[in-house]
């Protein structure tokens, strides 16, 4: 395990310690379930913004590919 300082606004502290008792649980492990759920957030709205770009330059294609797909089919069925 790894050691930091923390500075935390009053409110935010005041907050955590009583959710803390609400939920009996230590200071430490909370505010590490909440980094690591943070974590996990943010790696899934990377990921997304990754698939969106990905799919954002390959739409121009696929789009071309359907409407060529589409005047095949209509050939086939002259």
């Amino acid at each position: 395990m790894k050691a930091i300082s923390l500075k935390i606004r009053e409110d935010i502290f005041e907050e955590l310690e009583k959710t803390v008792k609400e939920v009996r649980m230590s200071r430490n492990a909370y505010i590490n379930k909440a980094v690591d759920l943070f974590n996990k957030m943010n790696r899934k709205r990377r990921i997304r913004k990754l698939l969106r770009d990905a799919s954002l330059k390959v739409r121009d294609q696929s789009l071309e590919f359907l409407r060529e797909t589409e005047v095949m089919d209509e050939h086939l069925w002259e």
